[in-house]
């Protein structure tokens, strides 16, 4: 794969930018609302009262924004391209960091949330697809691997009209907000795969 960091890109109605700390704040208010967090966040349990606490978190977020340019860092924050609002993050990272048993940087893991007060306008699936495009187009990545609560559709129905495919194995995961195990479809999509499922792009 092509390390070209998170470069800007523009879509009909979005701008998805390197990372700063200036929207930092508001990016972890909305990540700290139950509806976002519930089948997102599977950091450790013993850190979930920590990450609640903006004083700790600032901290975090200050070093994590110190590499936000680095060309091996894929996160964005998605900012609206009429008002210049922010208003979620999308984000792609090796595949051995979502928990898969996976050593190849080609392959990858891909996260994104909205703030829900823009929920149903499409913009998540905007800036998704946005994502996924530069990273297998210019990027050259070979495939994303991903999983999503099957409690929550709204979640893995982005994946299938992506033309992911849905392995038949399911995963237990443990979310850091949920009391129990949570299953998981398991998804993937292949370079081929995503081109195929796009016929309107052009391979460079």
């Amino acid at each position: 794969m092509k390390y070209l960091g998170s470069k800007t890109i523009e879509t009909e109605r979005l701008i998805l930018k390197a990372q700063t700390m200036e929207e930092q704040y508001y990016l972890w208010s909305v990540l700290m609302i139950p509806e976002v967090n519930k089948y997102y966040l599977s950091i450790p349990k013993k850190f979930a009262e920590k990450l609640k606490d903006w004083d700790i978190q600032k901290g975090y977020y200050e070093e994590e924004m110190k590499h936000a340019n680095d060309l091996d860092v894929f996160k964005w924050s998605v900012f609206l391209k009429d008002t210049d609002k922010c208003i979620g993050r999308v984000s792609c990272q090796e595949a051995k960091s979502d928990g898969y048993d996976v050593n190849d940087p080609s392959i990858r893991g891909v996260g994104w949330y909205i703030d829900p007060k823009y929920k149903g306008n499409g913009f998540g699936r905007e800036a998704a697809n946005a994502m996924m495009n530069y990273m297998f187009q210019e990027c050259e990545i070979d495939k994303i691997l991903s999983g999503a609560a099957i409690q929550n559709p709204a979640s893995w129905l982005i994946f299938e009209r992506f033309g992911f495919f849905r392995s038949d194995k399911t995963k237990m995961v443990e979310y850091t907000f949920c009391d129990e195990l949570v299953e998981d479809y398991q998804y993937s999509l292949t370079k081929e795969m995503y081109f195929k499922n796009n016929k309107h792009i052009k391979k460079k």
